[in-house]
C-alpha cells in the first residue's frame, strides 16, 4: 500500500468511524434500518453473497425486519466496486479504493435509482473490504464479534436509524492480520470433538467455519490452523481449505510447518529422515504433494525448516553449516513455488527466525522479496526488530506474537491475562519499525481470550488510534461496545494491572526440575494483592446487574469468570504458602489456612465446571490441565487432607477481610520505594510495572530523579525494568546511576547499571514470570538521612518499574 493512502485511511478511520452513528430516533437525512432489502450483484462472489445473508441475520438480531434481495424503497448495496451494477451506475467517486487492499467505502444516498429513496452503500476494494464494510456496520449496530463464540446477545433498542454525515473510507494498515491456533489439546479441540462437532472427532470443517466467520467479524484474514498431533492435520479434510477460500480467509502454517505441511500428523517416514541434509528428495516430495492440492488457493507460505514438532532443524553442525543448508533449501523451496503455483517473486512467502533459527539470521541468503517475520520471546516481548537495511526489504516485516505458550520456563494456558498496554507498546515499537506486512499471534483456543484478540485486531486494524487510547481508553470504550457498561473496562483494566505482576499460571517460584521454594513475598504485600483482587471482585458485583439478561452469559465467559478464577488462584496459593509456614508453630492456626485453600480450590473447580457446561463443554482447563509436559508446565496445588478440619471466611466474596483476620507469614517489611521526585525525556504507560504505571525513556538524555531515606552503613539499591528487549540487537539494557554524595558509591562518576538481554536462560525465565529484570548496587553511607539519585539512559524505551532501598548489603536479584 501507498505511504500516502495509508496516511490517509489512518486520518479518517482514527476517531471510531466518526460522522457514522445508529440512533433509535429518525433524523434529517438518516436512513431507517427496519424493512432495508439488502443488494447484491447476481454473480456477486461467495464471500460478499454470505455477508449480506450475514447482515441480514444482524439486522433480525436487532428485532428488524431485513432481506436479500427484491425490491424496497430502502436498500442497502453490498459489492466490490466494478462488479455490482448498481454500486457503479450510482456516479459515486470510488477512486480512493483503487489498489486499495481490504479498503471499503460506506456512502449514504437519496433517490439513486427509481423506487429508492435512500440507499447505503458499502462499496469495497474488493472482497474482503466488502465484508469489512459490512461488519463495520453490524458493530455500530451494536452486534459484538463475539456474538457467537461467546453467547454476547446484542441489547435490542428498537427501531434504528443510520446517519452517515459524509463517506466513510476505511482500510486496514497491517496487511496480513491472523490468528495461530495452538497448544489446542486441552480446549478447542474437546470441545470441537466431542461437544460440537463429534462427528469429525476433532476440530473438522463446522468449528473452522465458526472460526472463520468470527476472524472476519474481527477484521482478521490470516490464520495458522491447529498443529498438534491430538488434531490431525488441517488438510487432512479437503473441505477445511475450500471453506478458508470460500470465507477469503488466507491460510498459512506455523514457524515449524513449511509449505502448508503438519509434520507431526502428515510426515509419516522415520522421524529422523525429515533431514533435508541426508534425505533432500523425500522431503521435497512431501512438500511439493501439498503444493499441488492446494496451489490453487490463496495462502501464505512459510519458508524454512525446523524440526518435526516445534523442535530444532535436524542436519547441520556448525553455525555455518545450519546457515548453509537453510539458505540451499529456502532457494529449492522456490524452485518448488515456481513449478507448482506461479512465480513465487508474485507469492507471499514468510520467514521465521523463531528461537535457535534467530541467530543464524545474519548468514542466511533470505531473498528479498520474503516477509522475515520477527518472534517475541514468547511471553510478549519481541526479541528482536529490523535494522535500517531490513527495513527496506521489498517483502516487509512481521511479527509473531505469543497471548498464550506452551513452553519453558512456565506455560500459560489457562487465562488470557497479557496485558493490552504491553501488546500496543510493543506492536507500537514493531509498526514504528516499519513491521507492517503481517501481525501474526498466537491465542491457543481462542476462548478465554476474546478481549485479548478483540484488542490484538483492532490494534492491527488502526494502529494510530488504539495506541493513543491506552489500555484503560480502550477497554472503557470496548466494555460500551459490548455491555454498555463502561465500568466492566475499568475491571478489565485493574484485572489485567494484578495479574501482570504474577500470572495465576506462573504462582510457582521455583522452575521445573528445581528445589521447590516460597514466594519470598512478604504478608503487606500479599494482603495487597488480594485486597486488590477483592476490590475488582466487589466492583463486579456492583456491576452485574446492570447487565442485560440476554449479556449474562457473556459477562460471565469475558469478565466474572477470568476474574473470579484468578482471585481463587491466588487465594488459594497464599493460603497454602501459609499454611506450610505456620504448621509447626501454630497447628491449629494452620489448619485455618489449610480450610481457606480447600474452600477456594472447591469454589474454583465449581467455577470451571459453570462455564464448561451447556455448549461451551470441554472448552476450558485450569493449568496444569494434566500431567503432560510437566518440565514445563506449573505444579498442580498440593492441598492438605481434608480431615484436617478448621474452618475459613467466606473468602470468594470477602478477600480482603479474610487476608485481615489471618495472621500473616513471618515475612520481613516490605521494602521502601524510592518516590520519583523529577521525570525529563520519559512518558507513562498506564497498565505495565507496579503502581501508576512504568516509564518509558524517550531517548538520549531521559532523567529521573529518586528520593528515598537512607540507612547509616550499607543500603541496597534494587532498580527494576521490564524485561524487553532494546531496538538495536544484541545489546543489553543500560543506564548510568549518579548519586549526590560522592561517598555512597566511592566514586565521582556515574555507576553503570546493566540489565542482560541474553538468550533465554535462567534470569531470562524468571524475568518474564515477574514481568521485571533488577540490577542491584551496595551504597555506602555513614549515616542515615535522605539519598538522591540520578538515573538516566540513552536507550530509547527502556521501561523503568522502580526501585527500592534496603538497610544491609545486596546479596543478588529476589
Amino acid at each position: 500500500m501507498r505511504k500516502g493512502l495509508l496516511a490517509l485511511l489512518m486520518m479518517l478511520a482514527g476517531a471510531a468511524h466518526a460522522g457514522l452513528a445508529v440512533d433509535t430516533k429518525a433524523t434529517p437525512g438518516s436512513l431507517p434500518l427496519d424493512g432495508a432489502v439488502i443488494v447484491v450483484a447476481r454473480d456477486a462472489d461467495p464471500l460478499e453473497a454470505f455477508v449480506a445473508q450475514d447482515l441480514a441475520g444482524d439486522l433480525k438480531r436487532l428485532g428488524l425486519r431485513a432481506s436479500v434481495g427484491g425490491k424496497g424503497a430502502v436498500q442497502i448495496w453490498v459489492g466490490t466496486a466494478g462488479h455490482h451494477p448498481a454500486i457503479d451506475a450510482a456516479g459515486l467517486d470510488l477512486a480512493r479504493l483503487k489498489g486499495c487492499w481490504e479498503c471499503f467505502q460506506m456512502t449514504l444516498l437519496r433517490n439513486p435509482a427509481p423506487g429508492v429513496s435512500q440507499a447505503l452503500v458499502i462499496a469495497g476494494a474488493d472482497r474482503r473490504g466488502t465484508a469489512y464494510g459490512v461488519y463495520t456496520l453490524s458493530q455500530a449496530l451494536g452486534v459484538s464479534p463475539w456474538v457467537w463464540w461467546a453467547d454476547l446477545a446484542p441489547l435490542r433498542r428498537g427501531p434504528l436509524h443510520l446517519s452517515l454525515t459524509e463517506p466513510l473510507l476505511d482500510g486496514p494498515a497491517v496487511k496480513y492480520r491472523g490468528l495461530f491456533i495452538n497448544d489446542e489439546d486441552w480446549g478447542l479441540r474437546p470441545w470441537a470433538a466431542n461437544t460440537f462437532e463429534p462427528e469429525a472427532g476433532t476440530i473438522g470443517p463446522r468449528t473452522y467455519e465458526q472460526v472463520f466467520r468470527l476472524l472476519l467479524r474481527l477484521k482478521a484474514n490470516t490464520l495458522w490452523p491447529a498443529m498438534h498431533q491430538v488434531s490431525g492435520a488441517f488438510n487432512a479434510n479437503p473441505k477445511n481449505a475450500e471453506l478458508a477460500q470460500r470465507y477469503g480467509i488466507v491460510m498459512g502454517s506455523s514457524h515449524a510447518e513449511p509449505l502448508l505441511r503438519n509434520n507431526v500428523a502428515e510426515w509419516g517416514a522415520p522421524p529422523e529422515q525429515y533431514n533435508y541434509a541426508t534425505h533432500p528428495e523425500q522431503v521435497r516430495d512431501y512438500w511439493v504433494e501439498r503444493l499441488k492440492t492446494n496451489g490453487r488457493f490463496e495462502n501464505l507460505y512459510t519458508l524454512g525448516m525446523r524440526g518435526i514438532h516445534d523442535s530444532g532443524m535436524q542436519g547441520g553442525g556448525t553455525v555455518a553449516e545450519k546457515q548453509a543448508l537453510l539458505s540451499r533449501l529456502i532457494a529449492d523451496q522456490r524452485e518448488l513455488l515456481r513449478r507448482h503455483v506461479g512465480d513465487p517473486a508474485t507469492l507471499p512467502q514468510l520467514f521465521v527466525p523463531y528461537k535457535e533459527v534467530l541467530p543464524l539470521l545474519p548468514g542466511l541468503a533470505l531473498p528479498d522479496d520474503v516477509t522475515l517475520v520477527w518472534p517475541d520471546d514468547n511471553f510478549g516481548y519481541i526479541r528482536q526488530f529490523p535494522d535500517a537495511v531490513q527495513a527496506q526489504r521489498s517483502g516487509g516485516s512481521g511479527v509473531y506474537y505469543h497471548l498464550s505458550y506452551l513452553g519453558a520456563p512456565l506455560s500459560y494456558l489457562w487465562l488470557s491475562t497479557t496485558p493490552p498496554a504491553l501488546v500496543a507498546e510493543e506492536m507500537g515499537r514493531a509498526w514504528d519499525a516499519g513491521v507492517q506486512r503481517l501481525w501474526m499471534v498466537n491465542a491457543g483456543d481462542i476462548k478465554p481470550a476474546e478481549v485479548n484478540l478483540s484488542h490484538w485486531f483492532d490494534l492491527a486494524w488502526n494502529p494510530t488510534a488504539v495506541r493513543a487510547q491506552g489500555q484503560g481508553g480502550y477497554l472503557r470504550e470496548l466494555a460500551r461496545r459490548l455491555f454498555g457498561v463502561e465500568e466492566i473496562g475499568t475491571i478489565w483494566d485493574g484485572a489485567y494491572r494484578v495479574n501482570f505482576e504474577r500470572r495465576p499460571e506462573h504462582l510457582q517460584f521455583h522452575l521445573p526440575g528445581e528445589k521447590a521454594r516460597r514466594s519470598g513475598w512478604p504478608a503487606e504485600a500479599v494482603n495487597e494483592r488480594l485486597g486488590r483482587f477483592a476490590q475488582l471482585l466487589a466492583q463486579l458485583d456492583a456491576a452485574r446487574p446492570r447487565i442485560a439478561v440476554a449479556q449474562r452469559d457473556g459477562f460471565f465467559q469475558l469478565v466474572e469468570y477470568p476474574l473470579r478464577a484468578a482471585a481463587l488462584a491466588n487465594e488459594r496459593f497464599f493460603a497454602l504458602e501459609r499454611y506450610v509456614a505456620t504448621l509447626e508453630r501454630d497447628p491449629a492456626g494452620a489448619r485455618r489456612f489449610a480450610a481457606q485453600a480447600q474452600r477456594a480450590d472447591q469454589r474454583l473447580k465449581a467455577l470451571t465446571a459453570r462455564y464448561n457446561g451447556g455448549r461451551w463443554a470441554g472448552s476450558l482447563a485450569e493449568e496444569p490441565a494434566d500431567g503432560l509436559w510437566t518440565s514445563y508446565r506449573q505444579q498442580a496445588p498440593l492441598l492438605p487432607a481434608p480431615g484436617l478440619g478448621g474452618s475459613a471466611p467466606d473468602a470468594l466474596n470477602d478477600l480482603a477481610k479474610a487476608a485481615a483476620d489471618l495472621a500473616p507469614l513471618p515475612a520481613a517489611d516490605a521494602p521502601p520505594t524510592l518516590r520519583v521526585a523529577a521525570i525529563e525525556g520519559w512518558r507513562r504507560v498506564q497498565g505495565l510495572g507496579r503502581g501508576e504505571g512504568a516509564l518509558a525513556a524517550q531517548g538520549p538524555g531521559a532523567t529521573l530523579t529518586l528520593q528515598a531515606q537512607a540507612a547509616a552503613g550499607p543500603n541496597c539499591l534494587r532498580v527494576h525494568v521490564l524485561p524487553s528487549y532494546p531496538l538495536a540487537a544484541g545489546q543489553d539494557w543500560q543506564a548510568a546511576l549518579r548519586v549526590e554524595e560522592p561517598f555512597a558509591t566511592g566514586a565521582d562518576e556515574p555507576v553503570e547499571l546493566r540489565w542482560p538481554r541474553r538468550g533465554q536462560d535462567a534470569a531470562w525465565g524468571q524475568g518474564v514470570l515477574a514481568n521485571r529484570l533488577t540490577a542491584t548496587l551496595t551504597l555506602q553511607r555513614p549515616s542515615a538521612g535522605p539519598l538522591r539519585l540520578q538515573l538516566r539512559t540513552d536507550q530509547r524505551d527502556l521501561m523503568f518499574d522502580g526501585a527500592e532501598l534496603v538497610a544491609g548489603v545486596c546479596k543478588g536479584n529476589p
